[in-house]
């Protein structure tokens, strides 16, 4: 298979060209005003009507879309029909879609797991898969990886703030002072050393890995070692936004093989904060419409707050290199 059909390579060439920002479609049905969510026959026609909105409206600076699986689930079956027409409704704009799905169980059950999310009513191109029941349980995953160029995002360091009881666990203090908390961990080292091993399947030194690495963008201390201990994956970077993740912290991160910056609340409730609904937000009169605006113009905005902070970062390196001492 050729490396530039990989799943993998399709996206890391959507955000050369349309920007880092991935807009994510963890769509609840809260977060549409009442007005709007009345006008529907159920919340999960009224959240497949918005990512529907959404992706028509957010297309021109979005590289990629993001469906977090759990809110359609909690809708039932009507919800994950909403969720298949929504992978659905990505694929057919042209652009690439994450299933947000973090499994990962062993045997028979990952084999399972990759067909119902690699083919199917659930098919997608790329998902994300949680390692830490142990690498093998990502076997199944990387065989579609590899004989059908598919991709996957392993978790490696997430945004949660209580990613710190497991993932920052000390490999030891030698370790943790050379490396820095995060990038010394015992768990960061044991997945790194999982996905150096997958690496080494996939072909060629400096090549992009046809799978990447979920790397949040709320700890600034680790990003830099994180990013130059795997300068060949492509990361999907969460945390951006309402989760308090700073665009210099993702713009660090985008460094090298570069990435996708989630952004999901941030977007889909922007009309909660967009001044030029203030008097349609208060009489209660909002559209369909009207929050598919408000999304555009959100995205935009995050799109150049995210390529500002890479430019910055650029120059940044640019003047300490040519600085007096340091080499060109």
């Amino acid at each position: 298979m050729m490396t530039n059909n990989r799943a993998m390579n399709r996206l890391q060439a959507a955000c050369a060209e349309k920007g880092p920002l991935c807009v994510g479609l963890d769509t609840d049905p809260s977060y549409l005003p009442p007005e709007v969510l009345a006008s529907f026959g159920s919340p999960a026609e009224a959240v497949l009507a918005y990512n529907r909105a959404l992706i028509g409206a957010t297309a021109p600076f979005a590289a990629c879309f993001k469906v977090q699986i759990a809110y359609y689930e909690a809708m039932g079956l009507a919800g994950l029909a909403a969720y298949s027409e929504t992978l659905k409704a990505a694929r057919a704009a042209g652009i690439p879609a994450i299933a947000d799905v973090k499994r990962g169980d062993i045997a028979d059950t990952a084999k399972a797991y990759a067909r119902s999310h690699f083919e199917g009513d659930f098919e997608a191109d790329i998902i994300t898969v949680n390692p830490y029941m142990g690498f093998d349980t990502l076997e199944p995953f990387l065989e579609y990886v590899e004989k059908r160029g598919k991709g996957a995002f392993v978790l490696l360091r997430t945004s949660n703030p209580g990613m710190k009881d497991i993932e920052w666990l000390p490999l030891s203090e030698e370790g943790a002072a050379m490396a820095g908390v995060g990038a010394g961990s015992r768990v960061l080292d044991a997945v790194g050393a999982g996905l150096s091993r997958a690496m080494e399947r996939f072909g060629g030194a400096g090549e992009l890995a046809p799978f990447g690495a979920v790397v949040g963008c709320t700890e600034e201390a680790d990003a830099r070692a994180l990013r130059d201990r795997y300068p060949n994956l492509f990361f999907l970077i969460p945390g951006y936004g309402a989760q308090g993740g700073a665009a210099r912290i993702a713009a660090a991160l985008l460094d090298r093989a570069g990435g996708t910056v989630n952004s999901s609340r941030g977007i889909l409730t922007a009309w909660k904060k967009d001044e030029s609904l203030a008097d349609k937000r208060a009489a209660g009169r909002l559209t369909m419409d009207d929050l598919a605006a408000a999304a555009s113009r959100a995205s935009q905005e995050a799109k150049a707050d995210l390529l500002g902070a890479k430019a910055l970062l650029k120059a940044d390196a640019a003047a300490g290199s040519s600085a007096p001492g340091n080499p060109r």
